[in-house]
């Protein structure tokens, strides 16, 4: 058969025959059939069945065939003939399968062709298939429903063979008005390109039934009057309308697309890089070199000129051609030679190991490629040998693609703005697209870098040793990995795989990229610590339970929301022992306390460094290394701030720990922690809530509480501090949560707070013979406690409930429009039954009973130096600051005592006080809070009874 024959010069002024419009159709078709069946000779037998049957499939709403679905679904391809080797395939499949005849029953279908690789030097095995299929532009929208979910199940069944495919339904209108419904997904460039798509189309599409595309009948020259030329053959009848599809034509791609274009090869090439680095760099050449000819228009000059050759004119070959054109000079070599490299990797010939090749014909080409270029055989070789690719060479070719693609995008984006036009690409696609590669390229601190995007089949290690540093006499504390290391001495001599400061991010890398599996044999050189390859086992067995390897590309749903936290794992004292300095001294737990967090009678906190690996969203993992302060609380911290963003979806906590030693105690009580701490504050799937949580930790107290969505943690180191803290105002109510093991010897405590309610003012006491411990939950939940001597339970409490019922009725004169600002004041005894402690409601029934005894009132007053000090009343008796000054106290005492017969000592109870509203002169308070009254009553009452006891 002639691959060359006589130029056809169409011109449409002089005339035209239909003749000669056959003859370079049937040009085209010649060079179809060829490609054709290259694409067949490229796939397994079973493989090759789906090709065959795919028109038929469509053609023939048949239940014998697959992908049927019921009578109504649309079918006929317009003008098919199925082959013969179509219809034996069809009686394969099922053979009760017959041909009926259809009559003249208008077709629902227009064309249906295969784009892409397939046919070309590009193609293999692996390739998928890319099918667009055709319908009439008139086709109900139920109609097209119908067959994008015979698509569908056409697509599952030739998955079955082994064989990937995509069938994009559209119409010829809707292609030319852009109108195709398509987002972006792992094979649909979505709104990001048209006519770039259109160009690859063209020249790289295999025609498998229906119409012809008219784009073959118009000279490459008339491309810019294209529309003209074709309502010239249709109108004068030179050819049969429906005997032709018309997409429309690629004069040039516009500016605008670039960007989109760009964007979406590098989506692709995130995964599959060495396919996506050829087109890339393809939409660069043409940005830079507009007013050249497309590939598609070669491709047709080639045919109009008499070329029929499928070798030369193979798409990648020609896709070769014009970037070696373009990349001329030494300075452009290295890109030339990424070019070469993708293109060679791209087509999946090991070139020496061809002799097993079926497909001689790609052998044959990419030898003639290969010997063009001149590469010695240790190119090959190297290439050939992927799977033997460790991680040191995946690094420094990641490097290369990264840099490449990050210039090519950066280069297109600018390419963009310069030109004032908007990317032909949704906003939305654009931003699934950038997170994507934010996601997979953007460095930030703590993520774990995925070194093998597709570069190796594999990156796994039959050996890995760990060397801790001060094995090799150095005084640093980090870790170093190598490989194949007999003798542990070797190491000076061997390069290091990687580096980091602590164990767990090198355990963490090496899983992450492969080259740690449980078949990896395990060397540990600890020095210093006390690391060992069993608990490098465990960890191994707990990244694996956690994060599946290979971890597979982020779905659109994740990417097109912001990013989240999916779960988290906690890695506990890697490499330490958190009482290495009691096993020692030959010591051991000294008490009946377990808590790891106040371990024993030392109550040491036993969580000395964690690791926190975090997997997201957008399916990145990175890794945090908590090692010095309050390792925990920071991490719970970190938790925290990330849960508050997406309180509505709670990420999954695991924790591990080395089962040395408490290893199993310590990691159940962190994950108790973590899930304790989580409930209150994001409790109903919303939040954060608002409350305070208290930890006891390492025989100090950690009060968490949120501003908005930041967790802050205060740091308290006695009980008095404690106590002091929960006194404090508040803006709203906010209840007292602790841990549960939180305050194991202060159970009154836990039971006030727990009894707590808001817009209340509650007076719990416990008495414990003549002493009394009294705690007054305000409105807004501040804590007061004090402890007083008690003769009797009626006064013991009338004093402050009088004190609280006096604030309560001027709260109701200042707000007589909300009455209910504060219900009232309730009482509460906190007693033990039954081995728990509880507050029991006691009513006091006679509070309204005058004591005996002197009224004593202060009033609060600023002087000019904006101290807070007290005018003081004793029933009818005025001390005023501005008379007795420092002596103040000193004279109320004095005057109390004369008023005493035989000189009794007891002591004295403010009856009210009164506090000005700038209490802090930078703020007007108009409320001012219970607690605030009870503070400096407090104060009041203390330095009273001091001085009154200091005068007997």
């Amino acid at each position: 058969m002639s691959t060359h024959a006589g130029p056809i010069d169409l011109d449409f002024d002089e005339g035209i025959d239909r003749k000669t419009l056959r003859r370079l159709r049937d040009r085209f078709l010649v060079v179809n059939q060829q490609r054709w069946e290259r694409a067949h000779s490229a796939l397994a037998y079973r493989q090759k069945l789906v090709l065959e049957i795919l028109p038929l499939a469509f053609h023939l709403n048949h239940p014998a065939l697959p992908g049927y679905l019921d009578s109504d679904c649309p079918y006929g391809l317009s003008h098919f003939r199925p082959s013969d080797a179509t219809l034996h395939a069809a009686r394969r499949l099922a053979r009760t399968f017959s041909l009926k005849d259809e009559g003249k029953r208008k077709p629902d279908l227009d064309a249906m062709f295969l784009m892409g690789s397939p046919g070309t030097l590009g193609h293999s095995v692996a390739s998928d298939l890319d099918v667009w299929l055709c319908h009439r532009n008139d086709l109900p929208e139920r109609g097209v429903r119908c067959l994008e979910r015979k698509a569908e199940k056409l697509a599952g069944w030739a998955e079955t063979f082994g064989v990937e495919l995509h069938v994009f339904v559209f119409s010829s209108a809707d292609w030319r008005a852009g109108r195709q419904r398509a987002e972006v997904t792992g094979e649909n460039c979505g709104s990001a390109q048209h006519f770039l798509l259109l160009d690859e189309f063209y020249r790289t599409s295999i025609h498998l039934g229906g119409a012809w595309p008219m784009w073959w009948l118009i000279p490459p020259k008339l491309e810019t009057s294209y529309d003209e030329c074709m309502r010239k053959l249709v109108d004068c009848r030179f050819v049969r309308a429906d005997e032709y599809i018309d997409f429309g034509p690629v004069p040039s791609i516009p500016e605008a697309e670039f960007l989109g274009a760009g964007v979406w090869q590098l989506y692709k090439g995130i995964d599959t890089p060495w396919k996506s680095i050829l087109k890339l760099l393809l939409i660069e050449c043409y940005a830079r070199t507009t007013g050249q000819a497309l590939l598609s228009s070669e491709f047709k000059q080639a045919v109009f000129r008499g070329e029929t050759d499928a070798d030369r004119l193979d798409p990648y070959i020609m896709l070769y051609d014009r970037l070696e054109s373009w990349l001329c000079g030494p300075e452009l070599a290295s890109r030339l030679d990424l070019v070469r490299r993708s293109l060679y990797l791209k087509a999946g010939l090991p070139l020496t190991r061809a002799e097993v090749s079926p497909e001689q014909w790609r052998v044959r080409l990419l030898r003639q490629l290969v010997e063009r270029w001149g590469w010695p055989e240790t190119t090959l070789t190297e290439l050939d040998q992927r799977q033997r690719w460790r991680a040191e060479d995946v690094i420094t070719l990641r490097r290369i693609i990264v840099s490449e693609l990050t210039h090519s995008y950066r280069l297109l984006s600018k390419m963009a703005r310069e030109h004032g036009r908007r990317a032909a690409i949704s906003d939305s696609d654009i931003n699934l697209l950038g997170r994507k590669l934010y996601a997979a390229f953007q460095r930030k601190a703590g993520k774990v870098e995925q070194i093998n995007p597709g570069l190796a089949p594999s990156l796994a290690e039959e050996n890995l040793a760990f060397h801790h540093q001060s094995e090799q006499g150095s005084d640093g504390a980090g870790w170093l990995l190598y490989r194949d290391l007999e003798d542990p001495a070797d190491a000076f001599w061997q390069p290091v795989i990687r580096r980091s400061g602590n164990l767990a991010e090198v355990m963490v890398w090496c899983y992450c990229n492969g080259l740690l599996t449980r078949s990896t044999r395990l060397n540990v050189r600890a020095g210093t610590t006390i690391a060992s390859v069993s608990e490098l086992r465990e960890m191994l067995d707990a990244l694996s339970g956690f994060l599946p390897f290979p971890i597979g590309a982020a779905p659109r749903e994740s990417l097109s929301r912001g990013v989240r936290p999916l779960r988290n794992l906690l890695l506990v004292n890697v490499g330490l022992d958190p009482q290495a300095h009691l096993t020692d001294k030959g010591l051991h737990k000294l008490s009946a306390r377990h808590d790891s967090l106040g371990f024993s009678g030392g109550r040491e906190n036993l969580v000395i460094s964690i690791d926190q690996i975090t997997f997201n969203s957008w399916h990145e993992v990175s890794l945090q290394h908590y090692a010095a302060g309050d390792t925990l609380i920071q991490c719970l911290k970190n938790v925290l701030a990330s849960v508050a963003a997406n309180p509505s979806e709670l990420p999954g906590i695991q924790v591990h720990c080395h089962n040395r030693g408490h290893g199993s105690a310590i990691a159940r009580r962190v994950q108790e922690l973590f899930a304790d701490v989580l409930r209150p504050f994001f409790a109903g799937g919303s939040g954060p809530h608002p409350l305070r949580y208290v930890i006891e930790m390492d025989r100090r107290y950690f009060l968490l509480q949120f501003n908005g969505l930041e967790p802050h943690f205060v740091a308290l180191e006695s009980l008095d501090a404690l106590m002091e803290f929960l006194a404090l105002p508040q803006e709203r109510y906010l209840p007292v949560v602790f841990d549960r093991y939180a305050l194991q010897d202060e159970p009154a405590l836990r039971a006030v707070c727990q009894a707590s309610e808001p817009d209340n003012i509650q007076v719990f006491y416990r008495v414990l013979g003549d002493q009394a411990r009294l705690w007054v939950v305000d409105e807004l939940g501040s804590v007061f406690s004090w402890e007083q001597p008690v003769t009797s339970r009626r006064h013991l409490l009338l004093p402050v409930l009088r004190f609280l019922d006096n604030l309560i009725e001027r709260r109701l004169l200042r707000h007589t429009e909300s009455p209910g600002v504060v219900a009232g004041v309730q009482c509460y005894e906190i007693v033990r039954r039954d081995d728990a402690w509880r507050a029991e409601y006691r009513p006091e029934t006679d509070s309204g009973v005058l004591l005996p005894g002197l009224e004593v009132q202060a009033v609060g007053i600023h002087e000019g130096d904006s101290r807070l000090r007290f005018d003081i009343f004793c029933g009818e008796q005025e001390f005023t600051v501005q008379e007795y000054g420092d002596q103040l106290i000193p004279a109320v005492a004095h005057y109390i005592r004369s008023l005493r017969p035989s000189g009794e000592v007891y002591p004295v109870y403010l009856t009210d006080l009164h506090l000005p509203h700038d209490i802090d002169p930078r703020v007007y308070q108009q409320d001012i809070q219970t607690s605030q009254y009870l503070y400096y009553r407090s104060v009041l009452e203390q330095s009273l009874n001091r001085q009154l006891a200091n005068g007997r």
